[in-house]
């Protein structure tokens, strides 16, 4: 059984604070295949600590550098996607060669996506003779649903950090 209790926050695994357990159930058998957490008031509060704290410095990272590691995550992310196919094939009971084209795949395309749409993005453009400056915003707390988990995921987190944000999903 996958057991996959400990939270990301601040760069690291961390225990919640609060135990709470929570049983992952395939549909296709209704056999429970996988533990995880669920997270409380405090494990939020930490989060939101975490992400502001990284907000100022991750905002003044240079665009380039943002876009370097953005690159590298679609390394990982593609290196990694038969071992996510495999996880939304047992969470949502889709076919193994569907989770892997299109649940996976999809988070692939949008990354692919928003690398390309940063090439021309305008963070600073005039308009009417005003400076117009397009600046992070802080900390996004983002919420997906789980019937297309990379597609959500991918959609939210890689525009927010590529312009300079941190966030808590």
């Amino acid at each position: 059984m996958i057991r996959k209790t400990d939270f990301y926050i601040d760069g690291e695994w961390v225990p919640p604070a609060v135990p709470h357990d929570l049983p992952v159930i395939n549909p296709a058998d209704e056999q429970a295949f996988a533990v995880i957490s669920l997270g409380s008031k405090a494990d939020v509060d930490r989060a939101v600590a975490a992400a502001r704290a990284a907000f100022e410095p991750w905002a003044a990272t240079p665009l380039a550098e943002r876009i370097a590691l953005i690159k590298k995550l679609l390394a990982i992310y593609d290196r990694r996607a038969p071992e996510m196919a495999k996880t939304i094939s047992l969470e949502m009971g889709a076919p193994i060669d569907f989770a892997l084209s299109e649940q996976a795949g999809a988070g692939t395309w949008h990354i692919e996506g928003f690398l390309e749409a940063l090439k021309n993005f305008a963070f600073e453009h005039e308009a009417n003779g005003d400076l117009i400056l397009r600046e992070p915003i802080g900390v996004c707390a983002l919420i997906t649903p789980w019937n297309w988990p990379m597609n959500q995921v991918t959609l939210k987190v890689v525009p927010a950090v590529a312009v300079g944000c941190t966030v808590v999903l």
